[in-house]
């Protein structure tokens, strides 16, 4: 199935700004106040927490630790996938802190409340500088294992490669830059693909053949395509992730910025084909340089009839 009831997110203990990332993450910026982004990270995040499990989400919260210190461990869909074969893939990080937040405790929840049944550790990776930020840097289409990724610093094609190889699925690379021609450093601050809807910023794909090519993809399994502007794109628009409550109804989860950001058309657009879920997180977007998609791990395991 396309998309899942059950996301994992992490509470943060030490919201902050991450030099670690910011050389090629240009959405990040500096917190006017410093001491006030974790209280403000913490009143987001609680919010958002709630605003899932009103829409009938099925939402898994670990709180982080403070040390050691992992400022942007609020993202963990970066270091870590599941797939509904059971199997986990653990990923190649750039940052040197955020490679730290593969030994939180995350797993051991996984293991307790879900069945793994294959675990593929990609994150060996990392001593060839080689990079691959999981469901950010590849944008996952479950239904016809296809896996959609721009050229980054944060996302090489051995490893890429490797994924394909090894989960069976199919690549759609590109490259994207944003309006100053910079490449955009994880893909799913472009595009998202649900069900029946692809929400992308073409405008991103300077070469018209890759550019014709991820549209022909996107159209030949059935998709619906939102295209974007690069407006758009800046408030996180290309940041959004389809579930589904516990009807199996589809939600389309995405900031206040990114609604805020799309015409009265586009919105109608998205309301044909799911129910729009809008989360207010000004602070940690802008200190984060991520959004709503970025906060949520997506849980595909297979659920234990028993916790162990």
């Amino acid at each position: 199935m396309q998309t899942t009831n059950t996301v994992l997110m992490i509470r943060p203990a030490r919201f902050a700004f991450n030099p670690d990332t910011a050389i090629n993450n240009r959405f990040q910026r500096p917190p006017l106040d410093p001491l006030s982004a974790q209280q403000k990270a913490l009143e987001e995040f609680d919010g958002y927490v709630a605003t899932l499990r009103q829409h009938g989400v099925e939402v898994l919260v670990v709180q982080d630790t403070p040390a050691p210190h992992t400022p942007d461990s609020i993202f963990p869909n970066n270091w870590w996938s599941s797939h509904a074969d059971g199997s986990l893939v653990l990923y190649p990080m750039e940052g040197q802190n955020r490679r730290l937040e593969r030994n939180k405790g995350v797993l051991q929840v996984l293991e307790q409340r879900f069945t793994v049944k294959d675990t593929i550790d990609l994150s060996h990776l990392e001593q060839q500088n080689i990079f691959l930020e999981g469901t950010g840097s590849m944008v996952l289409d479950r239904q016809h294992r296809i896996s959609y990724a721009c050229h980054s610093g944060r996302t090489h094609h051995d490893a890429l490669r490797q994924f394909a190889e090894r989960l069976d699925y199919q690549l759609c690379v590109f490259h994207a830059v944003d309006r100053h021609h910079a490449p955009i450093y994880h893909s799913n601050v472009m595009m998202s693909v649900g069900r029946d809807l692809s929400v992308v910023c073409l405008q991103a794909l300077p070469h018209a053949d890759e550019r014709q090519a991820l549209e022909r993809s996107l159209r030949d399994t059935g998709k619906d395509i939102l295209a974007l502007d690069f407006d758009q794109l800046e408030a996180f628009a290309g940041n959004m992730l389809e579930v589904h409550d516990r009807d199996g109804q589809p939600l389309l989860v995405m900031s206040a910025s990114a609604w805020g950001a799309l015409q009265p058309a586009q919105r109608q657009h998205v309301e044909r084909h799911t129910r729009p879920v809008v989360v207010n997180i000004d602070n940690i977007e802008r200190i984060g340089g991520g959004s709503a998609r970025c906060m949520l791990a997506e849980v595909h395991l297979p659920a234990r009839t028993t916790f162990q």
